[in-house]
């Protein structure tokens, strides 16, 4: 029997639910349903460390209900990016990889580097999470390096929020 995998969030995730279909007032059942998958070590998401942004720091840049819940509903499942095997996999396999694609400008590799989304690719290398963002691969792109492509590249695996959902047995309710 296979286990069954760890999610991790990339934090369009979190605000686009917060801004648009699963408000906090209306779809409470989702904010629920997150930490309990949580919990049950099924869903994640990541922390940065010194002047290095996670999703957790992006998240709490607005000061709003969902940077709120983010501190105090689910900062615990804020996985930490400071091993050495993470730090490697961003530097000498995603960073490598994207700054050798000649589709993206400089912007679009600089942006990338600023982000989270690095971050959120070799985390996932080491760790063999699943990633879970609304990007839509685009590999074409050239303002914008897209999570999907990367990962893509790397053999992680995307996913949708609602596909997220409906493996993990997510009802609301």
């Amino acid at each position: 029997m296979t286990a069954s995998p760890t999610y991790v969030l990339d934090a369009d995730v979190f605000i686009t639910a917060y801004r648009g279909y699963y408000s906090f007032d209306l779809a409470p059942g989702f904010w629920r349903s997150l930490v309990d998958a949580a919990r049950d070590g099924r869903v994640v998401s990541i922390r940065g460390f010194g002047k290095i942004k996670g999703v957790k720091e992006e998240l709490e840049e607005e000061d709003d209900p969902l940077a709120n819940w983010v501190r105090t509903g689910f900062s615990q499942w804020f996985i930490p990016l400071d091993e050495d095997s993470i730090i490697a996999a961003y530097k000498y396999k995603v960073m490598e990889w994207v700054n050798k694609q000649v589709q993206y400008k400089a912007a679009a590799k600089w942006e990338f580097a600023s982000g989270a989304d690095g971050w959120l690719v070799a985390s996932s290398i080491v760790r063999k999470h699943v990633v879970v963002t609304l990007e839509v691969s685009a590999p074409q792109s050239q303002t914008k390096v897209k999570i999907p492509d990367v990962c893509s590249n790397f053999g992680v695996v995307t996913v949708d929020t609602f596909t997220m959902m409906r493996k993990l047995g997510i009802k609301l309710r």
